[in-house]
């Protein structure tokens, strides 16, 4: 396979990778070691001071817009919250759940089979805002954490359903075409390493969270003003006075999931998938709060929606703050780079993250055991700029480099780059790519991420040992 040569770029971009995750990995803020990369990229890239110190704020400009969409879905989600909260109709939502999920281990796999399930047919970003509404108070009235709803919510999800995406089929759909083999044949391959890895993952996050519950260990891993807010709501011990009661606060509690499911029928007849599917739930979630505070509220209506707008506005960007200049940073490795700096990549390279994996696709010998643990480790490298999709293209065109020289095994080899490249990139080890479940839940994305970290590395290394049987 042909490769642009690594330079300069590319070993700075790397050994700040490097840096940003021994700085995640102790528990410190990543900022600094960010804007550092970003600073020093630009400044290699162009020879220029002013040119990277505008590199900065351009970088952090591009990385909002890109997460734009979700900032502003979890804005409205946590306004609708609040107003839900204030009224008692949460509290009214959570009663019929409450004889079905009984414990902390049931709050746990209910959430996230049902998260899975949604998630096949719509994607999980809506999945997230669907499941976060209904089932979080449950489940902290069960007294499972919230950090672990988030985890039910993301590893099920963002990754189980993700990594496999059977219904939708846009990852199988790129990587086999990067492979060169039908959809089909990729599909097939990927059925048994997504319950290996869906499994050993889930088991695992489970075991741990579940020692760490008996230790009494969590309290540092939640934002607890947050979850404090949810559970004492969730459990009527709120200060404030029910505003709405009596059958109107009942037919509020039914209406508002009967729009959800609304929504779902909607997004199935109109195959509304993506952007498209959390726009209508973003939608939906506004009309709801627009419905609560005018009969709550009456005369006071009208304020009471824009403040609990801006008060969605404050969590989703208090949220996203520290998330910013990591975001910018390894956007930096795909299509922002030309973007923040221009054309000044080497001529044929297809961006730094991908140059990294092609090059280390072409360093090392060829057999079984090699090829899969190469495919893990390129797909997951591409994975590393938070999107999931965006390098799955790269692992099946590995797979082919790898399957030709071995003689077998181009379908097993795609599907596992695709696993490796949507379970770190799609939602479960990159912090902005958390942030959904982080913020329906009230975590920190980055505690979240470091929860993952272990379950999913054991998930990836297990389902790789049994990817090269499969071969």
């Amino acid at each position: 396979m042909e490769y642009t040569a690594l330079t300069s770029l590319h070993w700075v971009y790397l050994l700040f990778i490097v840096l940003i995750i021994v700085v995640m990995i102790m528990r410190r803020d990543t900022t600094l070691v960010c804007v550092a990369g970003i600073f020093v990229l630009g400044l290699v890239a162009t020879g220029s001071l002013h040119q990277s110190v505008m590199g900065i704020f351009s970088s952090f400009i591009y990385a909002i817009t890109e997460l734009l969409s979700t900032i502003l879905i979890i804005s409205v989600i946590t306004g609708m919250s609040k107003v839900m909260l204030e009224t008692g109709i949460n509290e009214e939502m959570v009663r019929p759940f409450t004889k079905l999920i009984r414990s902390p281990s049931l709050a746990y796999w209910i959430i996230g089979i049902l998260m899975m399930v949604i998630s096949w047919f719509f994607w999980p970003s809506p999945a997230v805002a669907l499941m976060g509404a209904v089932l979080l108070p449950v489940a902290l009235q069960v007294k499972l954490p919230a950090i672990g709803a988030a985890m039910a919510m993301n590893l099920f999800g963002h990754g189980i359903a993700l990594s496999g995406d059977f219904i939708i089929q846009g990852a199988p759909k790129l990587t086999a075409d990067g492979a060169g083999i039908p959809v089909g044949d990729v599909l097939s391959a990927s059925v048994p390493l997504v319950i290996i890895m869906g499994a050993v993952t889930t088991i695992t996050a489970f075991c741990f969270l579940k020692r760490d519950m008996k230790k009494g260990t969590l309290t540092m891993e939640t934002n607890p003003a947050k979850e404090e807010e949810t559970r004492k709501a969730s459990e009527g011990k709120e200060d404030k006075k029910r505003i709405l009661s009596g059958t109107t606060g009942k037919i509020l509690a039914v209406l508002i999931p009967v729009l959800y499911l609304a929504d779902l029928l909607t997004m199935f007849l109109f195959k509304l998938q993506g952007g498209d599917a959390t726009g209508l739930v973003g939608g939906t979630s506004l009309f709801i709060l627009i419905l609560i505070a005018m009969i709550s509220h009456k005369n006071s209506g009208l304020e009471k929606i824009t403040s609990c707008f801006i008060d969605g506005l404050k969590f989703g960007f208090q949220i996203f703050g520290p998330v910013i200049p990591i975001a910018a940073f390894f956007y930096l490795g795909d299509a922002a780079f030309p973007h923040i700096f221009g054309e000044v990549l080497p001529a044929g390279s297809s961006g730094l993250v991908n140059d990294l994996g092609i090059a280390l696709a072409n360093a090392v010998p060829l057999n079984k055991a090699v090829a899969a643990a190469t495919s893990t480790i390129v797909g997951s490298i591409t994975g590393l700029d938070g999107s999931g999709f965006s390098g799955i293209s790269l692992a099946g065109s590995v797979a082919k480099l790898f399957s030709t020289a071995i003689g077998s095994g181009s379908a097993t080899l795609t599907a596992l780059g695709q696993v490796a490249a949507i379970w770190v990139g799609g939602g479960t080890l990159i912090p902005w790519s958390v942030i959904p479940a982080a913020a329906i839940c009230g975590v920190s994305p980055f505690d979240l991420v470091r929860r993952n970290m272990k379950p999913v590395i054991i998930g990836l290394a297990v389902t790789t040992i049994a990817a090269i049987f499969l071969i």
